[in-house]
């Protein structure tokens, strides 16, 4: 008899620490990062192992502001990934972003905080979109940012613009935002040449990698 009573009592404590554990956290999402190019900034994530059916929500602030704030079209997604370029538009701000996972009908993960962001700073610029039109008077040389946001936020935004000869040799120009064209008018007729162009941002002394390489041979 007094074994069952001490059996009794042995499995009703079992009961309350398991009841008192409550669901098994998730575990949470890793690498928690913004990737910004030409100031489309994206939240992206690594999803925990076996994480097949995980809904993911998706909240963003200011540096120093202490309110999170849900990201429309953002919450209960499956995907890895979030746009959160309009509400971290303003260049002047540091913005942070986080991340949990759930699992129906009621796990859930910890939070797991993105690296604070800039996206003057830490965003990536593109090389610029490079056009070439042959004429009897020159080479014509247009070039233009792949998003008009790179422009709207810098005012001395510069291309360079490399000629390159087939020796190897190379001759850079200059053209500011505001010039619609630059006009390559002192090569000898029936030469061959390549052309490539990069973006630079002045006074961030930011650079973008070149462009790819057009080469031509003139009239």
């Amino acid at each position: 008899m007094t074994r069952l009573l001490l059996g009794a009592v042995l499995l009703g404590n079992l009961g309350v620490c398991v009841t008192a554990q409550g669901p098994v956290m998730l575990a949470p999402a890793t690498h928690v990062r913004f990737d910004s190019v030409d100031y489309k900034n994206v939240v992206r994530w690594t999803p925990p192992t076996n994480s097949s059916s995980l809904q993911y929500y998706v909240q963003w602030k200011i540096y120093g502001e202490p309110q999170w704030l849900d990201v429309d079209g953002c919450q209960g997604i499956q995907k890895h990934h979030c746009d959160l370029s309009v509400v971290t538009s303003d260049p002047r701000e540091w913005y942070y972003a986080r991340v949990h996972a759930v699992s129906l009908p009621s796990r859930k993960s910890a939070w797991a905080l993105s690296p604070r962001f800039s996206p003057r700073w830490d965003t990536k610029i593109s090389s610029p979109v490079l056009r070439v039109n042959i004429t009897e008077q020159g080479i014509v040389v247009r070039v233009k940012p792949p998003r008009p946001a790179v422009r709207k936020m810098h005012s001395s935004l510069l291309y360079k613009i490399y000629l390159i000869h087939t020796s190897g040799e190379e001759e850079v120009f200059e053209m500011d935002c505001c010039s619609d064209k630059l006009t390559l008018n002192e090569l000898k007729h029936k030469t061959k040449c390549c052309l490539q162009a990069q973006t630079i941002i002045p006074l961030q002394a930011k650079s973008s990698a070149r462009s790819s390489v057009k080469c031509f041979t003139t009239l």
